[in-house]
């Protein structure tokens, strides 16, 4: 049963959001030592599987490798880790870490488009309405000559883009089609185990695999806090969509891009000009309006076959 929000409950969704948004300018430190996205994305899941096979096998539970299982692992995996992550990792390469932070926030706007063609949600004007505003905040980011720190840099809005509506596909996906039967912790587990599997040979192929075998510096550290900071804090945030629902939950991702641009600032010393600030707020408010206004029911929220929607990367 959910319960109403306590005190507890605030101080948890603080606490994720400030974690969440210290991952953003950790990865930005760690691909400034040149790692490639394959192997960051690689040791990224090989950290997350080792992270979720305690929980994961506690109380002699197995990890079920039936086919339906194995096809949620394989476009999880793929949608919601391999893909968007390696293009989050290419373009915080080259884009501020509080930018990063603003375009993550757009997965909802994605998303809500993305479930009206699936049938998962009705036409809301007040939410297309939310979108517009969501978009206003990019092109402020986009089109303003003092914007970003240089124009060169816009060329890679695009690839940043992919992030959030990976990340959008891939809550659809769950929504539409569940985990078959799975347990939020199976699925990270066994969506970990895969990706790994997937994206080793890339890492090969291309030259990225990353040794782990080596003098470790600043870069290293940062990645290997950030990894486990978004596989421990998501934990966190499944637990509390269980205690005090889905809605109430989910308001992290406001916390998560403010943090995210905060950290950025006191950690990279960035600065952003006014079209920035400007963007972050227009952004946020379009999260406001897409975001859903009604609690789903506890028995939905206990289902095994569902899992909380993405806050963020």
């Amino acid at each position: 049963m959910i319960r109403k929000p306590a005190v507890l409950h605030y101080c948890v969704l603080l606490i994720l959001g400030a974690s969440w948004g210290l991952s953003t300018p950790l990865s930005k430190i760690a691909v400034s030592s040149g790692h490639g996205e394959f192997g960051l994305v690689f040791w990224q899941l090989v950290i997350g599987a080792l992270i979720m096979a305690g929980p994961s096998f506690a109380g002699g539970g197995r990890l079920p490798l039936n086919r339906r299982a194995l096809v949620v692992f394989v476009v999880i995996a793929l949608t919601g880790t391999v893909i968007p992550d390696a293009a989050f990792f290419s373009a915080i390469r080259h884009l501020p870490a509080g930018v990063m932070a603003i375009i993550l926030s757009l997965i909802p706007m994605f998303a809500f488009p993305m479930a009206l063609g699936l049938g998962l949600e009705r036409f809301s004007l007040l939410r297309i309405g939310g979108i517009t505003v969501g978009l206003m905040g990019v092109l402020l980011m986009v089109l303003p000559e003092a914007s970003l720190p240089g124009v060169a840099l816009l060329a890679w809005i695009p690839l940043a883009l992919i992030a959030p509506i990976s990340y959008a596909f891939e809550t659809n996906y769950v929504a539409k089609w569940g985990v078959a039967d799975m347990t939020p912790v199976q699925v990270m587990f066994g969506v970990s185990l895969v990706g790994a599997v997937i994206t080793l040979p890339l890492a090969l192929a291309t030259g990225q695999f990353i040794n782990p075998v080596r003098i470790w510096g600043a870069p290293e550290w940062a990645f290997l806090a950030s990894s486990a900071i978004h596989v421990v804090v998501y934990a966190g945030y499944v637990w509390l969509v269980g205690r005090a629902g889905a809605v109430f939950a989910v308001q992290v991702s406001y916390l998560v891009t403010g943090f995210g641009v905060v950290w950025a600032m006191a950690l990279l010393g960035e600065s952003y000009s006014r079209y920035v600030w400007a963007a972050l707020a227009l952004v946020l408010v379009g999260v406001f309006l897409v975001q859903p206004r009604s609690e789903i029911s506890p028995d939905d929220n206990d289902r095994p076959d569902k899992t909380p929607k993405r806050a963020a990367p």
